[in-house]
């Protein structure tokens, strides 16, 4: 039997033998190395991390283009360091899989520490303060989700731990942001050096994000007379901190148990997959797609490891924005959110088996091809139609990715009005579009009222996915029953589609609301409805 760590990597043929590619470099002198010199700091230990981006710097270690390795830091769930990296020798398994079932193994060997970003673990805080006081680092990334920028509450108050964080300083912080703000604030006071702090989260203008909550919780520290003013202007000036905005694009679900399955007939221990008390599913495995993508706004004040020979895109910010407005508003996100609304109400547990249902990949082709690429943005860099090709053909009907609609329909509301509604504004405002001949984005808002209701399409009640507004929509809703006429229904549905902040747009100013509301009137008519509605409007048996 195989383990996973760095003393079984020395029996290669063993590991070569169940076909698993070993790393093809020194890993004690790039540990060392990095030890010595850390150019490269990763918040966020997950899987799209593992899986994704310390895979890149791999890449770079195994042509000899750069001698150091990537830093893996936690902000939220420790668990994760303390039960899959540091009994793995922070190694990682990657397995990527085609749609064919094609199955690439490989050892990624590139993460050199993995620490807990918490003052209460002395030892990993002072390594942290040591790697941001080190004038040879470049680079500080994170994948931390959308969620972990925010600072203040959806009244725009500030979150509590960021409210003590801003009354006590840097010394001893506990939010992420503040965190993050402390570390900077270490380096502005040990040489003031250059450094790059790159969000890869898969949200809009990332960089803008993340430097505003971090400017934020600085000002604030200057106004409290916590820091120097000096920081808040060594943090503003672009040349000294750089905030580049980048668009990632990759699939990395849930650990598979096919996977895992598999991994064991190959004789390896230990291969179980755990959920922490943070409900993080994680295990010394990825399991991923082969397709990716990330394109990044090429400002590295201290310079930066070559990523484009691993197949990254640097660019400038209206190239990365409009890569991300393609992908989010057109040819990738509304397609997931389509099918995630459907899955749920049409009782589906992953999205391959959704994309084999003729009615639902006719759907997420007449969105994305029909109503999505009169108004893409155009990269240049990527071409829209074959992208949205690889994602309706490639993709989404991949099997050994098995992504849950349940899982991409968390949060909808919040991505609604950029998956959705700036499709919907692009076309009202255009002199060449008419936005009254959208037909497949309101039947799929009229599909979201529909999941709003709990009920799925047999007519059981079913769990919705956490959502910010889910208790305020749901109440909205009340009185919406399956197969019960509702009277003045248009006024009922008023406050959510006259919402701008939900679609960009007042449905009912630019003539889409009726469209709506007919729709969901027929996939509310009983048990078999949405179905039904479904099979009317696209034609498919």
């Amino acid at each position: 039997m195989l383990k996973l760590n760095r003393e079984s990597l020395a029996h290669k043929d063993l590991w070569q033998k169940i076909q698993i590619e070993m790393p093809q470099f020194d890993i004690e002198d790039v540990i060392k190395n990095t030890y010595e010199n850390p150019t490269w700091i990763h918040f966020g230990a997950g899987n799209i991390f593992r899986g994704y981006i310390a895979a890149l710097e791999q890449d770079l270690l195994e042509r000899g283009e750069v001698q150091t390795g990537v830093i893996a830091a936690e902000l939220f769930d420790y668990e994760i360091i303390d039960r899959i990296y540091k009994p793995y020798d922070n190694l990682s398994l990657v397995i990527t899989a085609d749609a064919k079932g094609n199955l690439q193994k490989r050892v990624i060997a590139s993460i050199t520490e993995a620490l807990k970003c918490d003052p209460d673990f002395k030892d990993d805080w002072a390594r942290l303060c040591e790697i941001f006081k080190s004038a040879s680092l470049q680079m500080v990334t994170f994948t931390i989700t959308e969620k972990g920028y925010n600072i203040v509450d959806l009244n725009g108050e500030y979150l509590p731990q960021v409210k003590e964080d801003i009354e006590n300083g840097p010394e001893k912080p506990k939010s992420s942001m503040g965190k993050v703000a402390s570390l900077l604030y270490v380096r502005y006071k040990n040489g003031k050096h250059p450094v790059a702090v790159v969000s890869l989260d898969n949200c809009s203008k990332n960089g803008e994000r993340l430097y505003n909550s971090i400017i934020q919780i600085a000002k604030e520290w200057v106004k409290n007379k916590l820091v120097e003013e000096g920081f808040v202007e060594y943090l503003s000036n672009s040349s000294s901190v750089s905030f580049p905005w980048s668009m990632i694009d990759k699939i990395v679900p849930r650990p598979s148990e096919s996977i895992k399955e598999l991994l064991e007939k190959d004789g390896l221990e230990k291969m179980e997959i755990i959920c922490t008390s943070k409900n993080t599913y994680i295990a010394p495995f990825v399991n991923t797609e082969k397709s990716q993508y990330l394109v990044i706004e090429d400002n590295f004040p201290n310079g930066r490891p070559p990523l484009e020979k691993a197949g990254v895109y640097f660019a400038d910010r209206q190239t990365v924005e409009n890569s991300e407005r393609m992908k989010v508003q057109t040819c990738l996100n509304p397609l997931h959110t389509a099918l995630a609304i459907f899955g749920c109400l049409l009782g589906y547990k992953t999205i391959y088996e959704e994309v084999k249902d003729g009615c639902l990949k006719k759907l997420i082709e007449k969105i994305g091809y029909e109503e999505g690429l009169p108004v893409v943005v155009d990269p240049k860099i990527i071409d829209p139609k074959e992208y949205l090709k690889e994602v309706i053909e490639e993709r989404f009907p991949n099997p050994y990715i098995p992504d849950a609609p349940q899982r991409i329909a968390t949060d909808t509301s919040q991505k609604m009005p950029i998956r959705f509604g700036e499709t919907i504004k692009a076309y009202s405002e255009s002199p060449n579009l008419d936005v009254k001949s959208l037909k497949f984005i309101p039947l799929v808002i009229a599909g979201w009222l529909r999941y709003l209701m709990c009920v799925d399409d047999s007519g059981k009640p079913f769990e919705p996915s956490p959502d910010p507004l889910l208790d305020e929509l749901k109440k909205q809703m009340n009185g919406i029953e399956l197969g019960k006429k509702v009277e003045n229904l248009d006024e009922k549905l008023k406050p959510i589609l006259s919402n701008e902040m939900l679609f960009r747009v007042n449905l009912f100013e630019v003539g889409l609301a009726n469209k709506v509301i007919d729709y969901f009137k027929e996939m509310t008519e009983g048990v078999g409805a949405v179905r039904r509605t479904l099979e009317k409007y696209l034609e498919c048996d």
